[in-house]
């Protein structure tokens, strides 16, 4: 079964590079949780080396402000305006243009009704069925 050394041989290829980067040589121990501090401290220095001029680690600020939030409607802007007015316009000019199809629907249908009614009225009635 080639697929199943394939599968096993992806597996130690994938372990081996989280290793690497991790920097840990066991993998049967679980990843340690690691939690960012406000600001990293140096290491004490060594108590048998003489001390050397360590360079000062500034500290982070005790509080940030927060970026503005943005604003809920920006400004309108001339093109939008414009954009907003062409807009309405041809929703007025499509709303007109539904109207005049209705109005046009409903006379055509009262014509054709009106039509309907007289030639019932003209015609003889039915004689007997056979």
């Amino acid at each position: 079964m080639k697929w199943m050394r394939e599968r096993d041989a992806l597996i130690a290829q994938t372990l081996a590079f989280v290793q690497s980067v991790t920097g840990r040589r066991d993998a049967g121990e679980p990843l340690p949780l690691v939690v960012p501090e406000a600001a990293p401290v140096p290491p004490p220095p060594p108590a048998d080396i003489p001390s050397l001029a360590v360079a000062a680690v500034p500290e982070a600020p005790e509080t940030v402000d927060p970026p503005p939030a943005p604003s809920s409607s920006p400004p309108p802007s001339p093109v939008a305006s414009e954009v907003q007015r062409e807009l309405r316009a041809r929703i007025a000019n499509f709303r007109a243009h539904q109207e005049r199809f209705n109005r046009e629907r409903e006379e055509y249908f009262s014509a054709t009704l009106t039509r309907l009614r007289a030639s019932m009225k003209d015609t003889p009635p039915p004689g007997p069925r056979r």
